[in-house]
């Protein structure tokens, strides 16, 4: 996808935790040699991304069995940077790790930080970092569930690299996307970046306890994910207050087997 996502060669970088960090260094599995001439054929481009799909599909796949045979439920966190993602994870873990084993693995293009936050909970954690790639893909998926090994009748948490296009265009296995905004984005962004929207199931509205300070219509952004995806169930939130999180936590309650 190097032509339409902008990824380069990276560095994926796994920790299992502070402290205990592995490096590997290799190429992205799905970027090929940039040293090409930038005058090609744009058919020859198109095939090399579909097989690129077709063969995160095949990954990802590999992944949902592993999920589905234990009775694990992935969640695959997708938001632009800023949307306090991070935050609504660790108050999710605080106030439901003891009832519900998560597993969670970050995703980011540099640093150990979220990795930190969610190690500090005491919540096995695996980070990702993808160096210029601004997506996980479903190996890198796989490569990381396999140091975690979840319990069965768990929940894995997979936090996407901030970014509201390249993700939505690969499936790591996931039960559910769960797409955040926040109040202080525009209410228009489930129609400017519509693919996201479409292929998520889940929608979370987030630092609601701002709308006063802002030009924010919740209204109006749920009625335009609604045109993209009249399926999406929403939870309007604050990570800071905790306000309407109960609703939140009863639906991942619900979820566990």
């Amino acid at each position: 996808m190097c032509d339409t996502c902008g990824c380069g060669s990276t560095n994926e970088i796994i920790i299992e935790k502070p402290g205990e960090r592995n490096i590997s260094n290799h190429d992205h599995h799905h970027h090929h040699d940039h040293d090409h001439d930038h005058d090609h054929d744009h058919s020859h481009t198109i095939d090399v991304e579909t097989n690129i799909l077709k063969q995160n599909d095949l990954l990802a796949a590999r992944n949902r069995g592993f999920f589905e045979g234990r009775q694990i439920y992935a969640i695959n966190l997708v938001s632009s940077p800023g949307s306090g993602k991070t935050s609504l994870l660790e108050k999710t873990l605080k106030d439901l790790k003891e009832n519900i084993d998560f597993n969670v693995i970050e995703g980011d293009q540099q640093t150990f930080n979220d990795a930190d936050r969610i190690d500090a909970l005491q919540i096995p954690v695996v980070q990702i970092n993808t160096g210029t790639g601004c997506h996980l893909d479903g190996d890198m998926v796989h490569k990381a569930v396999m140091k975690l090994q979840p319990k069965a009748n768990s929940v894995l948490i997979i936090e996407n690299v901030g970014n509201l296009v390249c993700p939505s265009l690969f499936d790591l296995g996931e039960d559910e996307r769960v797409v955040i905004i926040s109040v202080t984005e525009g209410d228009d962004k489930p129609i400017k970046y519509p693919d996201m929207f479409h292929g998520s199931q889940v929608c979370i509205i987030n630092k609601i306890d701002l709308l006063p300070y802002v030009n924010f219509n919740v209204e109006k952004a749920k009625d335009y994910a609604k045109k993209v995806n009249p399926n999406l169930k929403f939870f309007e939130v604050s990570a800071t207050t905790g306000e309407g999180m109960d609703a939140w936590y009863d639906y991942l309650r619900s979820k566990v087997k």
